[in-house]
């Protein structure tokens, strides 16, 4: 794979070979696994359910308490949701209507509500308390380390029209997006209980199985998590070649689903949906549900080989998809991802219909199988899918865009300017804007990758996000896990970058400070003048249209990349520690033979001033 970048003056190519988690040997993770039985009634949009959970704590600690995410109930006038969305400077403009909030004006059947009616532990009844989203279980007796409780739970809830990400009857008509839908047993890590409202942000679970059995009307068609275990009794698209499905008895089918090894199950059912199943070479099965709507078939057929090939390419640059299907599913409010499958909108431009998938896809490996935690580190699934899609897009889209990574450095950009910008590290909820979280999730998230490229080289960086992968799926990585890995992958230290980009709001700003006359020679003159150091590449243009590159690595960085260049001579000069403001190095020419210098040919360093990062003779 081949990327290029531009610089003001010029253009130059260069190729990309585009532990344990908690940085440990301790390493423990929960498990949890789930049996559940479901009745939907798609008139009332009320449902019952009965959940049998089995949960093994391999923690070193003893639980007195559990905790289950109950997240319809933000989906109420006057929850944590709605008061945040009525509070905050710049709400969610789809959870509102007029300005207002749309979850304020909801009415007794219209809310969302998720409710345990009765509740055991290994058969003994145990004490609740429902607070909003979360509900609060004291348990009958301890779970001890390394033991494992059974949780027998009767639930009821009712979908709510859709306001965000999941609910009943969206703008496109998709009858049921069914996710975060039933009781979740929160997440218990090396840092504890992660029992953290729903206001709107993303999530946090354990890893384990489900087995999922779904009764509903007849005429509706379900897709989403999990393998259909009675396809031939089921129909709709999923039965076996040529077999002839009877017809059923009653005015309900029971939909049964497994899924190993996931953190999530989400499902969505609607009576127009066209079922479509794409089998690629040496791939999994590719699913497709989307309404029967004249103007979006020919769209929707065209997704599929284009999922194919972001499948592909994914594979290829991350690691191996593990599981043997994924289904992209019309619904939705935007797009979101979910455990071997997506909800997105699709009444949308191709270019626009293609994109949302590319993301969604890229978030089975950045959160589906590397599964960080999103309230805390977001910037980690966020970021690294943004990054990674930009890469399949420009790849299979071809765009040939010299900087595929350009719109998430605008956006980085833009949230240094408005002055709104809070640290990466900052907890999801408690970003005081809309738009600084998102740009702080997906922008600089992004950034973090693309630049980490230009510190310890693209080649590098590749192999860094391969190694993440294979060290880390099926696991909770930490930020401290992909800068240990970037680190042992490049032989540099690299704590200092993970510090001042995800810890603190300090930025980038070298500059050219002055190029003079030394004797024969020139002078180059160079300043830091903000806070985050970085290394640099100086390139430096003769007016004889030569070209010659200088390294300058950063002293704590204990370590230098390789010629990013090419058959551009490079020279590597001393070390600049950070705490000095000024460099000055040698050039064996003089100054009137010196076209231009250029700090950061590649424009991979995220300088918020890049106006003194050129010097050109004839502007002297």
């Amino acid at each position: 794979m081949q990327i290029k970048f531009i610089t003001t003056t010029i253009v130059l190519v260069f190729l990309a070979g585009v532990s344990y988690a908690q940085g440990n040997h301790s390493y423990w993770q929960q498990a949890v696994d789930y049996t559940m039985e479901v009745n939907m009634d798609v008139e009332t949009y009320r449902y019952t359910g009965t959940q049998s959970l089995v949960y093994t704590n391999n923690s070193p600690d003893t639980l007195n308490r559990v905790f289950y995410h109950m997240y319809f109930n933000a989906f109420q006038p006057g929850s944590e949701m709605d008061i945040r969305l009525q509070t905050i400077a710049d709400p969610d403009k789809r959870m509102t209507e007029d300005d207002k909030s749309r979850i304020a004006s909801l009415s007794p059947d219209e809310i969302g509500y998720l409710r345990a009616s009765s509740l055991a532990q290994d058969g003994k009844s145990v004490s609740y308390q429902l607070e909003g989203t979360v509900l609060v279980v004291d348990l009958d007796h301890p779970i001890l380390p390394n033991t494992s409780s059974t949780f027998e739970m009767d639930f009821e809830g009712q979908v709510p029209l859709q306001i965000r990400r999941s609910g009943r009857n969206n703008k496109e008509g998709v009858a049921l997006s069914m996710s975060q839908w039933y009781p979740k047993l929160a997440e218990y890590d090396f840092e504890g209980w992660h029992a953290d409202p729903y206001i709107a942000r993303e999530f946090h679970g354990i890893w384990g199985d489900f087995d999922v059995k779904i009764t509903l009307d007849k005429d509706y068609t379900i897709g989403g998590t999990g393998y259909l275990q009675n396809p031939d009794e089921i129909g709709h698209g999923y039965q076996t070649p040529e077999t002839k499905v009877k017809k059923a008895k009653g005015k309900t089918l029971t939909w049964h689903f497994k899924a190993p090894k996931v953190h999530d199950f989400m499902w969505a059912a609607d009576p127009d949906y066209i079922h479509d199943s794409y089998r690629m070479e040496n791939g999994p099965v590719l699913h497709f549900f989307y309404k029967d709507k004249a103007e979006i078939l020919e769209n929707w057929k065209n997704l599929q080989p284009k999922t194919a090939q972001a499948m592909k390419f994914f594979n290829e640059n991350i690691g191996p998809y593990p599981y043997e299907q994924y289904s992209v599913v019309q619904g939705g409010d935007g797009g979101m991802e979910y455990a071997m499958s997506t909800l997105i909108t699709g009444e949308r431009k191709f270019e626009s219909l293609v994109g949302v998938m590319v993301h969604e896809l890229a978030h089975s490996w950045f959160q589906h199988i590397l599964a960080t935690n999103e309230a805390k580190h977001e910037w980690m699934d966020e970021g690294f899918t943004s990054f990674i899609s930009s890469l399949c897009m420009n790849t299979i889209m071809n765009r040939q865009n010299p900087n595929p990574f350009q719109g998430s450095y605008d956006g980085y950009y833009s949230l240094v300017q408005s002055g709104k910008e809070q640290p990466q590290s900052t907890h999801a909820d408690r970003f005081e804007f809309n738009v600084a979280y998102g740009r702080s999730a997906y922008s600089k998230g992004a950034v973090f990758l693309a630049q980490l490229g230009y510190i310890i080289g693209q080649d590098k960086l590749m192999a860094t996000l391969k190694k993440y992968y294979a060290d880390f799926k099926f696991k909770h990585p930490t930020p401290n896990d992909i800068k240990r890995t970037a680190e042992k992958i490049s032989g540099m230290e690299l704590d200092w970058y993970l510090t001042d980009w995800t810890q603190t709001t300090n930025t980038i700003d070298y500059g050219i400070k002055a190029v003079n006359e030394a004797g024969t020679g020139t002078e180059v003159v160079l300043e830091r003048i903000g806070l985050m150091p970085m290394p640099l590449d100086i390139l430096v243009v003769y007016n004889d249209g030569a070209q010659e590159t200088f390294y300058i690595p950063l002293r704590m960085m204990r370590g230098e990349k390789e010629n990013p260049y090419g058959q551009v001579k490079r020279t590597v000069l001393e070390d600049w520690p950070w705490a000095y403001p000024d460099y000055r190095f040698e050039l064996s020419k003089p100054v009137s033979s010196i076209k231009a210098v250029v700090i950061d040919p590649s424009q991979l360093m995220a300088d918020i001033g890049v106006n003194n990062n050129l010097w050109l003779a004839e502007q002297q």
